[in-house]
C-alpha cells in the first residue's frame, strides 16, 4: 500500500506542476500554437479512449461485464457532463484570441478545480487497481492536462489577471488533484469494493471528456493534411495506450 501511496502521490504532483506549462506559450505566435494544440487534442483525444476501453473497462470487467460496471461508467459520464452544465466549466482546449473569446473567469477557476479534484480522484482509483494501470491513466491525465492548462491560463490572462496571478490560481486549482488522490486511497484502505465503482467511474469520465469536450474541437478547422494529421495522431495516443500494456 506504501508503495501506492507513493506513485500516487508523485503523479498527481506532476500533473499539478504542468498548470505552469501556460507560461511557456506566450512567445509561441497564435497561430502556430493553435495548431500545434489541435494535434495534440486529436493525440489526447486517442490517449483517453485509450485509457478508458484498453485499461479501465476491462479492469473493471475481471470478475464479468455486469450491471454495476455499466451504471459506474454512466455515473462518470453523468458526473462530468453535471460539473459542465451546472457549474459552468468552460473546458476548451484553445488559447483565448479575439476570434476565440472566453468568459467567466472566477467560473472557470471554480470548474477547474473540481475537475483536477476528479481527475485525482481517477489516479487515485486507478493505482488501487495496479500500479501500471494507474501509470496509463496519469498518461492519459497528463496528456489531457497540456492543452487544458495553456486554454485556462489564456482564460484567466482574457480575464484582467496578471501573469504572476493567473499562474498561482492555476497551480492553486491543480492541487485540488492532490486531494482527490488523498481521498480515494483513504476510501479505498477502509472499503475494498470501493474500486469496483471509481475504475469504472473513471473510464465513464475519460469517455466524457474524449467524446464530449476534444473530438468536436477537432471537426471546427477542416482541411485534408490536417485531418489525415489528425487520424495519425489520435491513432498514436490509441497506440500508446495499447503499448502500456505490456507493463501489466
Amino acid at each position: 500500500m506504501h508503495q501506492v501511496w507513493f506513485y500516487t502521490i508523485i503523479s498527481v504532483i506532476i500533473v499539478s506542476l504542468i498548470s505552469f506549462i501556460g507560461i511557456i506559450t506566450i512567445s509561441i505566435k497564435q497561430e502556430r500554437l493553435e495548431k500545434i494544440l489541435i494535434y495534440l487534442v486529436s493525440f489526447t483525444t486517442g490517449a483517453l479512449f485509450g485509457g478508458a476501453f484498453i485499461h479501465l473497462i476491462p479492469e473493471a470487467a475481471k470478475s464479468g461485464f455486469t450491471i454495476q460496471v455499466s451504471i459506474s461508467i454512466l455515473l462518470g459520464i453523468l458526473i462530468f457532463f453535471l460539473v459542465e452544465k451546472f457549474i459552468h466549466w468552460r473546458h476548451c482546449h484553445i488559447p483565448t484570441s479575439k476570434k476565440h473569446v472566453h468568459n467567466l473567469s472566477i467560473m472557470n477557476l471554480v470548474g477547474d478545480g473540481f475537475h483536477n479534484f476528479l481527475d485525482g480522484l481517477i489516479i487515485g482509483a486507478s493505482y488501487l487497481a495496479s500500479i501500471p494501470i494507474g501509470i496509463a491513466t496519469t498518461l492519459a491525465v497528463i496528456f489531457h492536462e497540456i492543452p487544458q492548462e495553456i486554454g485556462d491560463f489564456g482564460v484567466l490572462l482574457y480575464g484582467g489577471f496578471s501573469r504572476k496571478k493567473a499562474l498561482f490560481l492555476n497551480f492553486l486549482t491543480a492541487l485540488t488533484a492532490v486531494l482527490g488522490a488523498i481521498i480515494a486511497l483513504v476510501i479505498g484502505s477502509y472499503i475494498d469494493s470501493i474500486i469496483l465503482f471509481l475504475v469504472p467511474f473513471a473510464a465513464g469520465g475519460f469517455i466524457y471528456i474524449a467524446g464530449s469536450d476534444l473530438l468536436p474541437e477537432l471537426h471546427k478547422k477542416f482541411t485534408v493534411r490536417g485531418s489525415i494529421i489528425q487520424l495519425i495522431m489520435f491513432v498514436l495516443g490509441i497506440v500508446i495506450m495499447f503499448l502500456l500494456t505490456l507493463m501489466e
